[in-house]
Parts: structure tokens; sequence; C-alpha cells
């Protein structure tokens, strides 16, 4: 069995010992490259950090995947997925993922759902669902899913309410507004039903074309030939 070949890992050292020697004239256009970055030294795959505990003693574990990362969970992950199960809506709404440095729901105080400066979002929910599973004695998960997804209810009535008196008010004294969604949308549907109508209307009359063509073609040629026939008899004793 061959050993390994280490005359990859070594090319600068080679590139060295030919610049010494002058059997080349210049360096490479990879000698500082190599130099200032070097190619790892270890040729065996090193086995990924461990985040959960393992049985050494396990049969269940696979040698395949043995040097596959393991999956890496916080605790509000749950949290999220069940949330947007339920409300995947929520994930059409426009939302603002710019952060300073990944941490800034740490900073705010989820005693309460409604944040400063922080628009209402499904993730207030699940770090609000994650502030009462941590600081309130005898919290289950369900009942605290269930508090602040009835606060978060409770202030998109809210937006809700707001949003429908700023436009009444702005309508009141001038403004105009132009199709809602909705609108826009239902008049997309009509127009879509129009052309099948349309389109179904030549359907059937051809369909309907079709089946007369085929009823009436059905001894249309032996009635002409008997036609023809007659008119020959009764028309030759006129020429004799």
């Amino acid at each position: 069995m061959r050993g390994l070949n280490l005359k990859p890992s070594r090319v600068y050292q080679t590139a060295s010992l030919l610049l010494e020697s002058q059997s080349i004239s210049q360096p490479p256009s990879w000698f500082k490259t190599i130099g200032s970055i070097p190619p790892g030294e270890i040729m065996t795959r090193t086995q990924p950090v461990q985040h959960r505990g393992s049985n050494p003693r396990s049969r269940i574990r696979k040698p395949s995947k043995m040097f596959k990362p393991q999956l890496i969970e916080y605790e509000e992950d749950r949290l999220r997925r069940e949330f947007y199960r339920d409300h995947p809506w929520e994930l059409a709404r426009p939302r603002i993922v710019l952060e300073n440095d990944g941490k800034d729901a740490q900073r705010c105080d989820w005693s309460r759902i409604q944040q400063p400066g922080r628009p209402l979002s499904g993730e207030s929910v699940i770090q609000r669902q994650l502030w009462l599973l941590n600081n309130v004695p005898g919290m289950s998960k369900a009942q605290a899913y269930d508090i602040a997804r009835k606060e978060f209810y409770a202030l998109r009535h809210e937006e809700e309410v707001e949003r429908r008196i700023a436009r009444e008010e702005a309508t009141w004294t001038g403004a105009y507004f132009g199709k809602s969604a909705l609108e826009v949308g239902m008049e997309l549907e009509d127009k879509i039903y129009e052309s099948w109508k349309v389109w179904a209307t030549k359907e059937a009359e051809t369909i309907n074309l079709q089946r007369n063509a085929a009823y009436t073609g059905l001894g249309t040629g032996e009635a002409e030939e008997e036609s023809v026939v007659d008119e020959d008899i009764i028309e030759a004793p006129a020429l004799s």
C-alpha cells in the first residue's frame, strides 16, 4: 500500500529551494500568496464539535454521518415554527430585517409585547412567549402561547381600527385613495371569468356543430345516389 503523497503540501518549500539554488530565475505568481496563507497540514478530517451529549457505546450512529455537522437549534426556533404554522399570512407582511448586531431583541423589555421603535410582528409573539416561559414560574408552553397570542390579536385590532379611522378622516377632507388589493383581485377574477365564458361559448358551439354534422351526415350519400338513379329512369323514355 502506498503512503501519503506530501508533494502538494510542500510546494512552497520546493519553490523556495529552487529559488535559493537559482534553478528558476523568478518566483511564481502564487509564491507570496502561498507563503502568507499556507495550506493545511492535517490530511484527515476532524470530527465536528459535539453540541449534544452522545453515547460512544451506542450503535445507532452511522459512521457515514460521523463528520456531518450537528444541527444547531435554539429554544425559540420551536416557538417560531409553531406560530408561523398557525399564522402563515404573517410571513406575507413586509418586515424590516436590518439590525445593528443581531441582538436587538435582547435589549427589549419583553415583559410587555409592544416595544417602542419596534413594529409589531410574529417575532414579538415569540420573544414574549419566551420571556413568559423563563420568568413566570409554573408557566407552560401552551399558556404562554395563549397569553402572547391574545396580546398580539388585541394590538393588531387596534392597528386596524386606527388605520380605518385615518382613512375615513382623510376621505372626509377630500383625499382620494385608489383601489384596494381586494378590489383589484376581484376585478382580475371577473376579467378571467368573462374570458372563460367567451371561450366556453365557442367550445359549446363547436361541439354542437360537430354533433349536428355527425347526425345529418348519416345516409346523405345514399339518398343523393337514389335521387340521381330515379331521375335517370324518369328521363330515359323522354330521350327515346
